[in-house]
């Protein structure tokens, strides 16, 4: 067999994989962000998979290079779904869609008109290394969000997928850099499509391992409202005693306003290990984000300031600061998704029904 019909093989069946993959999606969490990245992502991959040829030299064909500007897209897509992945919170914004178009048409016009004018190498080089930038922005967001993950059948997994991921697109765009023209090409492409055939078949099958609710959670599914320690049913009493204590460091001593509070800090303050803190909060509170735990106790306090009469003249910015956050523009966008209004409109609606 030669090595263009296993390249072919491998290329065929990560197609297949991520079409069904893709689709099963689509079916289930359309709804959700993440589950909408991934399906982009997916898609991109796709594009990837079919166009990627490490050290071709040949000119590049009007309807290859747009499935070649979704491949270098998915750089974005991937920096994108791994925010999503991580933060359940997050919503992509308008300028997001921005940059995706223009690393694409980016990539579409430099394989169209740059490269020939440059024979090749400079433009590749280019366009790899934007791609690049990406996956090392991707590689910080994990590195930032992922212990802030409260859900620990989703955390390993979560990480897995992501370091594939990124691993991948790594060596794949130093692959592109250093083979450019080498006559040892064609065993490169077909390393590469084994490797990617090979993350791609462990990640579906990593995620068949993994209740999908629990890594492509429902917009309806965010905590709107601070849960009630004592109404929540079979806790053990060493657990209610935790909760007990966690919730008294919430409420008398604010705790949440500290600079940097981790969830570290916090399972030291409280003398347990950090695995078992961060399912007491998820498993008995009900949270699947440490930030959203932390940040639903600042809004109660802002809520409280903002409709208390005496601090109506207190700047907003004031009570957002008092109340632990960093910034207004955080703050805001937090405080509307809990209750549906901005902090002034709220602050208006109490003073007019006082």
């Amino acid at each position: 067999m030669s090595l263009a019909s296993i390249d072919l093989a491998l290329r065929a069946a990560t197609v297949a994989l991520l079409l069904v993959l893709a689709a099963s999606l689509l079916r289930d969490f359309r709804h959700s962000v993440a589950g909408r990245l991934t399906i982009a992502l997916a898609l991109g991959t796709i594009a990837h998979a079919v166009t990627s040829e490490i050290g071709s030299t040949a000119p590049v064909s009007i309807w290859h290079a747009p499935l070649i500007a979704l491949s270098t897209g998915d750089a974005v897509v991937l920096w994108l779904f791994t925010r999503a992945l991580l933060d359940d919170s997050f919503v992509p914004r308008w300028w997001h869609a921005l940059i995706w178009a223009a690393v694409s048409a980016y990539s579409f016009v430099s394989c169209m008109w740059i490269a020939p004018a440059v024979h090749g190498r400079p433009a590749i080089i280019a366009v790899n290394l934007l791609a690049l930038c990406f996956i090392v922005l991707a590689i910080a967001q994990t590195i930032i969000s992922w212990s802030a993950d409260l859900v620990e059948r989703r955390r390993n997994l979560r990480i897995f997928i992501v370091s594939a991921a990124l691993l991948y697109g790594g060596v794949n765009v130093l692959l592109q850099i250093s083979i450019w023209g080498r006559d040892d090409a064609a065993i490169a492409n077909v390393v590469n499509a084994a490797i990617l055939a090979g993350l791609v078949a462990a990640i579906c099958y990593a995620m068949m391992q993994v209740n999908a609710a629990d890594l492509f959670p429902a917009p309806a599914e965010a905590v709107t409202s601070l849960p009630a320690p004592a109404a929540i049913a079979g806790d053990s009493s060493a657990d209610q005693k935790l909760v007990d204590a966690l919730m008294r460091l919430m409420a008398d001593e604010r705790i949440y306003r500290h600079d940097n509070i981790s969830i570290g800090t916090l399972a030291t303050k409280l003398g347990i290990p950090e695995y078992r803190l961060r399912r007491l909060i998820n498993q008995r509170l009900g949270y699947r984000n440490f930030n959203v735990f932390l940040n639903n106790h600042r809004i109660e306090e802002a809520k409280a300031a903002l409709a208390d009469p005496s601090q109506a003249e207190v700047p907003v910015i004031t009570i957002a600061m008092d109340a632990g956050f960093q910034s207004l523009g955080p703050f805001n966008r937090a405080f509307k998704a809990v209750t549906g209004v901005t902090p002034t409109e709220y602050r208006r609606l109490k003073a007019d029904a006082a």
